[in-house]
This record gives structure tokens, sequence and C-alpha cells, in this order.
């Protein structure tokens, strides 16, 4: 072997060979898109992060991947050659020779680092934007069009959609690069090392009968048996890890719920059925995971039983042929190097099978979470228009989602800065008005008249983000850059004075506060924000009726000209409101002025 020539042989290698792979890697994409479920499943959740009229970036950056694995490739081809002539120098005890090859190795050492380390860059920067991407999508499918409200108005729906963003994310692009660049390095090391192997490969005598080129047949024929038979027994792990996922994260999210209503279990003495219930959910988690320890002992056994079993094998072929001087101790070891190298190549698909069906797993659950957004956007929305200031219902009906009619032909026209109470039997649709005046109901009819912004919703049970109590006051604005004394202020108006001075403490509000001291923090919301249009869905119901009466004044003394529109059952709440919208059952309605 002429090493003088090495580096122009390699580089024209890898031209032919990069040539060569992106053709067939571009045919192999786009059959498995147009021929298989997981295909397409892969298209829907990133064709377009690889779409050029986006961006060329990812492809470039793929592009640079291929070309750093076939590089890899010939440099472990390289270096195979290379380990050939020193075994020969060492059984030829020529020490020049074997010093020739050291000052080589550390040519190609120094190459093989660079190329990894570059690779490894390279890599991780790759899949750091196309997670960042792909974040970005599965993100705003859940938020846009209150997708990830409307969820639970689907009959079947993806299950923990939080942990396909923040998880199944992550698995997905790594198991996509580090799949399908496995598959190409592995196509492309059998080819050469096939080669390699054919030319120190020698006849088989076996029956009577002469095999030529023996080694070569043989490693296929071994590989190709074990792989059929590892498929078999590893099948029913695809099965097995998607239900580990599924039953992990059901129990993760009943652990969330105990802490998160953990006074209301506390209060009723509900921790007996709690822990029987989250005994049982792990429960599940258990018995399957036995069953795939199980499963992967068989596996992994059989692995393991073809793997060792191949580092004699080539040895034991070429001995005679080693041992009757037909072949050198280089050619030798270059044999069994060689081997075990196809052998793995050839075993890729055996020995990532698992890693397949941990794949197949994220693929399933991920386009099973886009569907599901897909079906949430497609759910009905409330026929809403705008009309300056205007809040109106014209021929409206209202429908439970079996099609039980709540409400039916409703029309009112409610003035700017007047106040609506509406009020009726626990479970006759009074939230359920409030929810499709929002637009988040999908299960009515006619038309909505309001304004597109400027509304506000405060709920009986406020929601307080992360963050400081300012950030809590201000939601869903921002506080302002000069905040000055507005905030400070608005606590006092609401009677939350002693809180002045925990307005920058960062700390889980929604716990630190009484429901009463909430339900007043969400009034001072209203004072901050002054939306056109403030809806009260009990509102005031942790309030005592001197407090409730407060903060009704205040709202209607600050806010005049903002429409009120309550929900509520106390009687202490009609001498705020002028009107009164009153749901009698059985779809009828009756509007009523307050005295």
């Amino acid at each position: 072997m002429n090493w003088n020539e090495e580096l122009s042989r390699s580089l024209l290698w890898v031209a032919k060979a990069y040539g060569i792979t992106c053709l067939l890697f571009v045919l192999s994409v786009w059959a498995l898109v147009r021929l298989t479920s997981w295909g397409r499943q892969f298209w829907q959740l990133s064709g377009s992060y690889f779409s050029l009229r986006r961006s060329a970036k990812p492809l470039l950056g793929l592009a640079l991947i291929l070309l750093l694995t076939l590089a890899g490739v010939r440099l472990d081809v390289v270096l195979s050659n290379w380990s050939n002539g020193l075994y020969n120098s060492l059984q030829q005890l020529n020490e020049s020779l074997f010093w020739s090859f050291v000052r080589i190795f550390c040519v190609l050492a120094s190459i093989h680092v660079l190329r990894s380390l570059f690779s490894f860059y390279v890599n991780q920067s790759f899949s750091i934007h196309w997670r960042a991407w792909l974040n970005e999508q599965l993100l705003q499918k859940l938020l846009q069009n209150d997708s990830f409200y409307r969820l639970q108005y689907l009959p079947q729906r993806s299950d923990n959609p939080d942990q396909r963003i923040q998880q199944d994310v992550s698995s997905f692009v790594g198991s996509s690069l580090g799949l399908s660049m496995g598959v190409v390095g592995s196509l492309v090391s059998t080819l050469a090392y096939t080669l390699i192997l054919w030319n120190l490969s020698g006849p088989l005598h076996l029956l009577g009968v002469d095999i030529p080129r023996a080694m070569v047949f043989a490693v296929f024929l071994y590989v190709l048996i074990a792989t059929v038979l590892a498929v078999k027994i590893g099948r029913p792990l695809v099965r097995l890890n998607f239900l580990n996922e599924q039953y992990n994260a059901n129990y993760r999210y009943l652990l969330v719920r105990l802490l998160e209503y953990a006074e209301s279990i506390a209060f009723y003495a509900g921790e007996k059925v709690e822990g029987m219930l989250l005994r049982s959910r792990f429960g599940q988690i258990i018995h399957n995971n036995w069953r795939i320890v199980f499963r992967s002992l068989k596996f992994q056994g059989f692995n393991l039983i073809v793997s060792q079993t191949a580092v004699v094998f080539p040895l034991i072929v070429q001995a005679h042929r080693f041992f009757s001087k037909q072949i050198t101790l280089g050619d030798l070891m270059q044999t069994s190097q060689a081997f075990g190298t196809l052998h793995d190549n050839l075993s890729f698909f055996r020995n990532a099978y698992d890693d397949f069906a941990g794949y197949r797993a994220v693929l399933n659950r991920l386009s099973g979470y886009c569907d599901s957004m897909q079906e949430a956007a497609a759910l009905p929305r409330p026929d809403i228009r705008s009309d300056g200031q205007r809040l109106a219902l014209e021929n409206f009906s209202l429908q439970a989602p079996d099609g039980r009619k709540l409400l039916e032909q409703v029309n009112l026209n409610i003035d700017s800065g007047s106040a609506l109470l509406i009020r009726g039997a626990s479970g006759c649709g009074k939230t359920t008005l409030l929810r499709s005046l929002a637009g988040l109901w999908p299960y009515s009819s006619g038309q909505i008249i309001r304004p597109l912004q400027g509304l506000m919703f405060l709920s009986q049970k406020p929601y307080l983000p992360g963050g400081t109590l300012r950030d809590a006051l201000y939601y869903p604005a921002s506080p302002p850059a000069a905040d000055g004394e507005d905030a400070a202020s608005v606590l006092q108006a609401v009677q939350l004075g002693h809180l002045q001075a925990r307005l920058d403490e960062e700390r889980d509000w929604s716990q630190t506060l009484s429901l009463g001291e909430q339900q007043r923090l969400a009034f001072g919301r209203l004072l901050l924000n002054k939306p056109a249009i403030a809806f009260l869905d009990e509102a005031s119901s942790a309030l005592d009726e001197g407090l409730e009466d407060a903060m009704y004044r205040l709202l209607r003394q600050q806010l005049p000209s903002t429409t009120v529109i309550s929900v509520g059952h106390r009687s202490s709440l009609l001498q705020h409101h002028g009107l009164q919208l009153e749901i009698l059952g059985n779809s009828r309605w009756q509007l009523n002025s307050t005295p």
C-alpha cells in the first residue's frame, strides 16, 4: 500500500461515496414517506423544517453530517489497512518499518480526533436547532386557537401533552439523527469492509465442497439468521416501551394533582383513596417493567451470544491459511477486524431494534399529539363579530356536548357601562354561557357581538402565574417598567395592603394566599387592566357580603365605563347590577330589570 497516495485516494473515495449516498438517501426518504406510515409520521412532524422554502440551513447541516459520517467510514478503512501493515512489520521483526507505521498512526489519530470533535459539535448544533424549531411548532399547536383548553371536548385525545413537548421532542430529534446516520454509516461501511474481506478471504472446504470467498458468505448468512431471530424476539418491546411511557406519565400526573389539590384532599382525609389510586398506577408501571426486563433478557442474551461467537469465528476459519503461511499475521488480524466490523454493521438493525422500537413509540405519541391538536382546532366556534364596545346576543342558542339545549333564541343588548347578573339553578348553563362569550365553548349557534379586545374573565378560583406578586397582579399583562405606586395603591384599594412590601417576592402565590385574598387580587387586576367588559364567574364567592359589596362598589367607582357581566347566586349581588338574566331550565330564560 502506497501511503504517499493515500490522501488523494481517500478524498476521491469520499467524493464518490458522498455523491452516491446523497442520491440514495434522498430516494430512501422519499420512499419511506410515500410507502410507510412511520415515514409519513416523520414528515408530518418535520417536513417543514427541511423545506427549502423556509431555510436551506437544515439541509446544509444534514449534508455536512453525512459528509463527516462518510469521512469517518473511510478513516476506519484506512486504519484497518494501517493495522495490517503494523502487524506485518512485527511479524517481519522490521523495527524501522514499525516506527514508520507509528508515525503514520499519529497523523491518522490526529485526523480522527479532529473529525470526531467537529462531528460532535455539528451533530449537537443540528439537534439543538431542530429541537428548538419542533418545540416551537408543537407549542404553537397547543396555544393557538385555545387548543390546550378545547382538548377536553375531544372524545379521544392524546394523553399528557406536557410530556410530548418536553420529553418526546428531544427523543425524536436524537433518535432520528442517530438512527439515520447509523444506517448510512453501517451500509457504506458494510460495502467497504466487504471488499476488504473479499480480498482477504480464501476458499473453505466443507462437506467435500470448496466454497470460494467463504468468509464473506459466512458473515452475511450468520448475521441474516441472527437478525431474523432477534426481530422475532424483540418485536413485543415496541408495545411495551409505549406502555412504559404512558404509565409513567399517568403516574406523574396523579402526583402533580395530589400536590395541586393538597388542601382539599387533606380536608376530605382522602389520602387513603389517593394512595390506593397512586399505588394502582405505580403497580402498572412495575408490572410493565418486569415484562420489559424478561423480554430484554431474551433479546440481549441472544445478542450477546451472537456477538461473542463472532469474536473467534474468523480466526477459526482463517487459522489453517495462516499456519500454512498462505496469509500473514497482518492479513489474519485485518480479517478478524474486518469480520468484526462487517458483523457489527450488518447487525446494526438487530442491535438497534430496541432503539427503533422506542423511536416508533415516540413517533406514535407525537403524531397522536398533532392529530389531537388538529381535531381540537377543528371543533366548532361561536359566531363572534365586533361592533364597537357593544355586547349583544342575536338568535343565540346554547347546547351541552350531548346535544341537550341549555338556552334557545336568546336576544340581548347590553349597553356599555351597564351591569348584568346571570342567575339560575346549578348546572343550568351559567358558566357555559360565559365560556361561549369568551369563544371557548364549541356547542352554540347564533351570533355573539362583543369587542375582540379589552375583555377580562374572572373565575371562582383565579389563576396566579409563577413569579412575583406584581406579575400576578398585572396578569395577563406584564408589569410596566415604571410601575410607580399603581400596584401598591391597588393592593390597598382591594384591602390587601399588608402585601405591599411583598410585591417583588417570588413564590407560589396560589399556595400562599387564601381563596378570598386571591379573589380580591383578581379585582385588583380589573382595576389595573381596565377592560371594556369584565366577566365575573362567582368571582366573589369566597368573600363575605361586606367585602363583596366593597369590591363591586370599588369596581363601579373606578371603572364606570366597564360593562360588568356577573354569574352568582347571592341576592346581595342584585344591587350592583341593573339587569338580571335568569336561566329557568329546559332552554328557557328571562331578562328582568333589578329593583
